[in-house]
């Protein structure tokens, strides 16, 4: 960790580097929670952002769950969209000249059920003006290997990584699901098959009940945990994965303030993503950088990449990875 001083009249530098792609602040936009950016453009100066990941785009149209969708939940929310979105070739003529003129890094967050559609929707996306990555969503069942989750198997979490490293002609992001036993499995292997950066944690699986109904809330019956509740899970996990691979990692989960991103980097987040907290506050992202700024400064920071994995362990016991499971012992 470097250890200079800001000096008087200097201002922080707040750039970060995900392998190739630099960053002019930390803080990007998670997907499914910012739609294709242009949503925001009244609610606040999109031109502050790091970077900006839309939501998830598929080979083909997807009209998404039917409702209810949404519901609210204890610090958080529960969602079941089903992955609604316009398909990569209208993404393409529809939405991509309004995201290349924000001259910001726009990632795209890739979604399929199979190996052909990740190579096809990366094979469309190469070349196009103003895509300055992909971020790979592993959270989608294998339609060929029964439903099950290419993220929660390591050789098929490598495989989609491959496939897409394959077509790609931009840095490749693997966003990791947090529905595993050992996430750090998952992220070597994504790391080994290729991955320029990795992001996490996607969202936990929940569902809601209706005591009135004795129904699900859900009309698909499970959804997506995220907001606050799940920052504590988020933030091991990005500590957890940052101690075992090289490449940068993206913390996202529970991050409403410029003090939760911080508590991320500390942990070794290169970068963080603001999800839910669009949706309480759409100006969240921005005030986040506000955030950041103001500590680097208070704090004489000349860079904020000094705080990068910053986590001071050296007065406790070498207990933080010996056990998955603390509680058990």
């Amino acid at each position: 960790m470097e250890n200079v001083s800001l000096q008087e009249g200097q201002v922080p530098d707040l750039r970060v580097n995900i392998g190739s792609l630099e960053l002019a602040n930390p803080v990007m936009t998670a997907s499914g929670t910012f739609g294709y950016a242009r949503e925001f453009e009244n609610l606040m100066n999109l031109h502050r952002l790091g970077a900006v990941i839309v939501k998830g785009i598929s080979l083909h149209p997807r009209a998404g769950n039917p409702p209810q969708r949404i519901m609210e939940t204890a610090c958080g929310m529960l969602n079941a969209i089903g992955l609604q979105n316009v398909g990569v070739d209208r993404f393409i003529t529809e939405k991509m000249n309004y995201l290349a003129g924000l001259n910001i890094p726009v990632i795209v967050n890739i979604l399929g059920d199979s190996l052909a559609e990740y190579e096809e929707i990366t094979k469309r996306l190469a070349g196009v003006p103003g895509v300055a990555g992909i971020e790979v969503n592993i959270s989608c069942p294998n339609v060929k290997k029964g439903g099950v989750a290419f993220g929660t198997d390591p050789a098929m979490a490598a495989a989609v990584t491959a496939a897409v490293k394959n077509k790609a002609d931009v840095p490749v992001m693997v966003k990791l699901s947090p529905n595993v036993t050992d996430i750090t499995l998952i992220a070597r292997a994504v790391e080994q098959a290729g991955a320029d950066s990795i992001s996490l944690i996607n969202t936990l699986i929940g569902m809601g009940i209706d005591l009135k109904t004795r129904r699900p809330v859900l009309a698909n019956v499970i959804g997506g945990l995220s907001g606050p509740a799940i920052k504590p899970v988020a933030l091991r996990m990005v500590f957890e994965v940052a101690r075992v691979v090289s490449i940068p990692v993206i913390g996202i989960g529970g991050i409403e303030s410029a003090e939760d991103a911080l508590e991320f980097m500390l942990a070794g987040a290169t970068a963080v993503q603001i999800g839910t907290a669009n949706f309480v506050n759409p100006r969240a992202s921005e005030d986040v950088v506000d955030g950041i700024s103001a500590y680097a400064a208070n704090e004489k920071l000349t860079s904020i990449r000094s705080i990068i994995g910053g986590l001071r362990l050296d007065s406790l016991k070498d207990h933080a990875t010996s056990s998955h499971n603390p509680v058990a012992k």
